[in-house]
C-alpha cells in the first residue's frame, strides 16, 4: 500500500522534462484519477535549475549513499542531499513509500524505466508499464543492493527513475516531454491499481528488459586524451544489439574500432553528454525477461 509518493524533477537542473511536468502539475493539478494518491511534487535542485546546469558543485544523484549522507561533506549538493533525506527519508527507515525521480538523457533511449531490484514488486511494475506503454524500455540496475546506490530515489522505501531521451541539455522537446508524462502517469496508474489490489503478476505478460553490464570508455592515448569518437553505426542505436565485430568507434585517423566482446550486448547511454568528461562512451546490458 502506497500511503506516500514523492515525485521529483530537477535532480539535474538542465533536464527539463521532469521539471516542466512538475511545474505543470503544481500549477494546473494532476489528472483527477490520481486524487486518492498522496503525491508530493518536488524540484530537487533549484540552484542548478536557476543556472541551467546539471549541478552546481557535485552530482546530486550520487550523494545518497548512506556513507555520503552521514559524512561531513559540505558541497552544495551534499548539503542539499542531507536536507532531502531528512524530509523524505531517512534512507533505510524512510517515511516515504515510493520515490519517482524523472531524468532526461541526450542519448536516444526513448522512455526508459530504471528499476534497482528485480523482485516481485518491480517485476509487476515493469510488466504493467510495458503493457501500458509498449515502446518503453526497462533497464534493471541491480548490480548492487538497493541501499548501496547513491541515487535520490533510494531515500524511499521503494524508488525508481524515469529516463527519457534524446533531448539536449537545457532544451525542452515536446515529444520527449509527452513520453515523460506518459510514463509518469503509467507508474501512478500502477500505484492506483496496486493500492486497490488489482495487480496480479500472473495476468501481466512477461516483458523484455535489459540488465546493466559495464561502462565502456572512449579510447585514450598515453596522455589521457581521446583518440576516437562513437562510430556513426552505433550512434543513436540505444538498446539495439551490438554484435562482435561491429564498429563502435572511429579514430580521428579514420580507422574503425570493432566490438571485441564475445557475445552480443545492448548498449545504452550512447554518447551521453553528462558522461563526456568521465570518458564514458556507453554502457552495456544483456537482454532478459521479467
Amino acid at each position: 500500500m502506497f500511503e506516500s509518493i514523492a515525485l521529483f524533477g530537477g535532480t539535474h537542473g538542465n533536464e527539463t522534462s521532469g521539471i516542466q511536468l512538475i511545474r505543470n502539475w503544481q500549477q494546473y493539478g494532476m489528472p483527477a484519477r490520481f486524487n486518492t494518491l498522496n503525491v508530493s511534487l518536488n524540484i530537487a535542485n533549484e540552484a542548478a535549475l536557476a543556472a541551467n546546469v546539471r549541478f552546481v558543485e557535485e552530482d546530486l544523484n550520487r550523494q545518497f549513499t548512506l556513507e555520503r549522507l552521514e559524512s561531513s561533506a559540505s558541497s552544495k549538493e551534499a548539503v542539499l542531499a542531507k536536507s532531502i533525506n531528512e524530509t523524505f527519508g531517512p534512507k533505510g527507515h524512510s517515511q516515504t513509500d515510493f520515490v519517482i525521480d524523472i531524468h532526461n538523457t541526450t542519448s536516444e533511449m526513448g522512455a526508459t524505466l530504471i528499476i534497482l531490484e528485480a523482485d516481485e514488486f518491480h517485476t509487476q511494475l515493469a510488466r504493467y508499464v510495458k503493457q501500458q506503454m509498449p515502446e518503453a524500455n526497462i533497464l534493471v540496475e541491480d548490480e548492487k543492493p538497493y541501499l548501496d546506490h547513491g541515487y535520490l530515489c533510494t531515500i524511499g522505501k521503494k524508488g525508481v527513475m524515469i529516463e527519457v531521451g534524446g533531448q539536449p541539455q537545457g532544451v525542452l522537446r515536446e515529444d520527449v516531454y509527452l513520453l515523460t508524462q506518459t510514463m509518469a502517469e503509467a507508474i501512478l496508474d500502477f500505484c492506483m491499481a496496486y493500492n486497490n489490489g488489482q495487480i496480479d503478476a500472473e495476468t501481466l505478460p512477461k516483458c523484455e528488459a535489459f540488465r546493466l553490464g559495464d561502462n565502456v570508455s572512449f579510447p585514450l592515448n598515453e596522455n589521457g586524451h581521446r583518440t576516437a569518437m562513437i562510430h556513426h553505426a552505433l550512434q543513436d542505436n540505444d538498446f539495439k544489439p551490438l554484435l562482435p565485430g561491429m564498429p563502435v568507434f572511429r579514430t580521428f585517423e579514420g580507422k574503425d574500432i570493432l566490438w571485441e566482446g564475445k557475445k552480443e550486448t545492448y548498449p545504452h547511454f550512447i554518447n551521453e553528454a553528462a558522461y563526456f568528461k568521465l570518458d564514458v562512451a556507453f554502457a552495456t546490458s544483456e537482454r532478459i525477461e521479467l
